[in-house]
């Protein structure tokens, strides 16, 4: 059964940085794509960020430049790096495997979510 458990978020001021991490058990995130969606309260959970099992990534455009995925392949954990926060970025962040091996498609599994707040 796959598991994965995101840690890191917080309270942080605009312009701060978070790392969110997502331990996986019952995968190995070396042959899976990963992603990041994130929600916002009254906002429909939107696909951030995603990294295939050969590293290539993509973001969406109102985190280009500033957020990073990456992953520990020994560790088994997934990273997103969050840099220049804004208020917007303020949402439960989760973790997500894809549905299909090496490459993103659709989440096929979803960790319980990190709360980031983004103060002014």
């Amino acid at each position: 059964q796959v598991q994965l458990v995101e840690s890191g978020g917080g309270l942080v001021q605009a312009g701060g940085s978070l790392r969110l991490s997502c331990a996986a058990s019952g995968t190995i995130i070396s042959i899976s794509a990963m992603g990041w969606y994130r929600q916002a309260p009254g906002k429909q959970r939107e696909l951030v960020a995603t990294i295939t099992s050969v590293g290539s990534t993509n973001y969406v455009d109102s985190v280009k430049g500033r957020f990073t995925i990456s992953r520990d392949n020994a560790k088994n954990t997934v990273y997103l790096q969050m840099n220049s926060l804004k208020p917007e970025d303020t949402a439960v962040y989760y973790c997500a495997r894809s549905g299909s091996l090496g490459v993103w498609t659709y989440p096929g599994s979803w960790g319980q979510g990190t709360q980031v707040t983004v103060s002014s």
